[in-house]
């Protein structure tokens, strides 16, 4: 590994010289490091180069998800390798492994994306079953794609180890035509070619142009959502979020999260010292008012669910009312976040919602300061200095409410999710075109078959029926690249990437496998989807309803087997999270 020291142990294989180190008594790690009885186990350390004196440091596991198959992923050795430095010079013992990951863009549209949300789940059993068989003292958990995020953080709250959340940095904007441009124009440009509004030339130009290195997707999109949201909960530094993948500021960044968490664990500071109700509500208040990502609210029910918070989805849409929209970044605006980091980052946006009295300056942080304190250490310019079209102040934001939404009605007795990306006063009535798999949707689509009022449902994709509740950009960004993001609505019990916009109704429960009445609807029913009024219905009475219900048949499972099979039978409602882990599941 990237990490580990000198491994020749031919260098030098006498006992260390001098004295030997006395190490914490109080630290887990002496089950294996310490007494007579553990020299077989210091064997094996020895074997990868440590010594005494590392054997008698706190040991810090670095949880390290890097990989060739995203670019979200493929620059994270370098990141981990600031964290190794940092928890070294704090005097820290290093221990670096990996962990899975899939990258969700690459897997979008395909029946590959089925293994996304299951991955959120494998990294934090992987880390938390790491972590426990090893006798770690503390972690650093790095996190590059999309649910790499909230399966780090779902791993150190689970362990309750001091632990640091490193995020890996965004991608910088691509540039097309004398414009910032990323992934998500590439996706909406495949409806554009569909429905002749766009060349094919011009479409291949473009996916030479979009992703131009390292890092995730530069959007408020769900890695850059989640890992503004990882400042806010306090699990990690402020100021980490927004430093690009490339850049020294990253690495300063990763050094600093190595030397945290041995200061971290020097106090005895866990993650159930940190997270609260209101770091929670903090966490909630931040994405709403910066448009962040729909998955953030499955993400965010599942980390607080994790540290026992009691959170419902219905508190996202109570604190997205009272908390107004000031940040316009991609999917609804055009700046990306490498754009909000030249005026400061996610701790502007902090700053302005604090003064504005809309988040708790009191909630703990990391670094064992309140968010508040925190927010005064930083070197931040001058909030009047700021000027920044992609950014407004509390008293004349770009909407009164956040852009997080949830909707209810005899569509979604348990609440479905939907983020604004324009107006926010949006209603919508029309006929249901009704579809079993997301296939046969973008099939729909691409032959241009949709017309404006249409509401398109996509059933069966839930956290069980899919199984693995799928992202559906690929149909979403076709809808809108032809020309119907505000004519056409969709529905599904599945979910939605974060660069989707437009208005999308993503997360339906109950799902329709699970008796939802989002099974029930039939061609030609008319829904409606109504933004202020929080709605999302049929126009079909009870009665009828149930009558459907009685002549209900649950489709046939696709997976007999495998990863799929395990998870999807494990996975509770996506209004509770889509958790897995039975200690958290709800009964409700």
């Amino acid at each position: 590994m990237s990490g580990t020291p000198d491994t020749n142990p031919d260098a030098d294989a006498s006992p260390d010289a001098g004295e030997k180190p006395e190490k914490d008594p109080s630290l887990r790690s002496t089950e294996v490091t310490e007494g007579p009885d553990k020299a077989p186990h210091r064997a094996m350390f020895r074997a990868m180069g440590y010594d005494d004196k590392d054997l008698a440091s706190p040991m810090v596991g670095i949880a390290n998800p890097a990989a060739d198959i995203t670019p979200c992923n493929v620059h994270l050795d370098d990141v981990a390798n600031g964290a190794i430095v940092g928890v070294e010079d704090a005097g820290g013992m290093p221990i670096e492994f990996g962990t899975v990951t899939v990258s969700d863009a690459i897997s979008m549209g395909t029946e590959g994306m089925k293994a996304s949300l299951v991955s959120r789940e494998m990294i934090a059993d992987s880390v938390e079953l790491v972590s426990f068989a090893e006798r770690m003292d503390a972690l650093v958990t790095v996190a590059g794609c999309d649910k790499n995020l909230p399966g780090m953080m779902m791993a150190a709250i689970r362990t309750d180890l001091p632990s640091v959340f490193l995020y890996g940095g965004s991608i910088m904007p691509g540039h097309h035509d004398g414009r910032e441009i990323t992934v998500q124009n590439v996706f909406e440009g495949v409806g554009s070619v569909a429905s002749g509004d766009m060349s094919e030339e011009e479409l291949y130009e473009m996916e030479h142009e979009a992703c131009p290195g390292a890092g995730s997707c530069g959007g408020m999109f769900t890695a850059n959502t989640m890992a503004s949201i990882s400042e806010t909960l306090g699990l990690a530094p402020l100021g980490s979020a927004s430093p690009l993948a490339e850049s020294e500021e990253r690495l300063e960044v990763a050094r600093e999260a190595g030397e945290v968490v041995l200061d971290a664990v020097e106090n005895d500071r866990k993650p159930s010292d940190i997270l609260s109700k209101e770091s929670f509500e903090n966490a909630i208040a931040v994405q709403v008012a910066m448009g962040g990502s729909t998955n953030a609210v499955l993400h965010v029910l599942a980390l607080a669910a994790e540290a026992g918070v009691d959170l419902s989805i219905d508190e996202f849409d109570e604190i997205s009312k009272r908390t107004p929209k000031i940040a316009n970044l991609q999917p609804g605006g055009t700046r990306v976040m490498k754009d909000l980091h030249d005026v400061g980052g996610v701790p502007v946006v902090v700053r302005r919602l604090l003064d504005g009295g809309y988040l708790h300056g009191d909630a703990m942080t990391v670094t064992g300061n309140t968010i508040a304190e925190e927010l005064e250490t930083l070197d931040l310019p001058a909030d009047e200095r700021i000027d920044a079209d992609f950014l407004a102040p509390v008293n004349d934001p770009f909407h009164e409410e956040g852009a997080i939404k949830i909707l209810k009605g005899n569509l979604a007795p348990d609440g479905a999710v939907l983020k604004v990306t324009g107006e926010d006063n949006f209603h919508h009535e029309g006929p249901a075109r009704v579809f079993e798999h997301e296939e046969d949707a973008m099939e729909y689509v691409q032959e241009g078959h949709i017309e404006s009022g249409d509401v398109i449902v996509i059933r069966n994709e839930g956290p069980q029926g899919g199984p693995g509740m799928r992202e559906m950009l690929g149909v979403t960004a076709a809808v809108v690249g032809q020309g119907h993001e505000d004519d056409v609505a969709m529905v599904t019990d599945g979910r939605f990437s974060g660069a989707t916009r437009g208005p999308m109704v993503g997360h339906v429960a109950p799902e329709a496998v699970v008796g939802g009445p989002i099974g029930l609807l039939e061609d030609g029913d008319t829904v409606t989807v109504d933004i202020p009024g929080r709605e999302l219905s049929v126009d079909v009475s009870d009665d009828e309803l149930d009558e459907r219900r009685e002549n209900y048949e649950r489709p046939e499972r696709q997976y007999e087997g495998g990863f799929l099979r395990k998870y999807g039978d494990a996975f509770d409602s996506a209004a509770n999270g889509a958790v897995t882990n039975p200690a958290v599941k709800r009964d409700d």
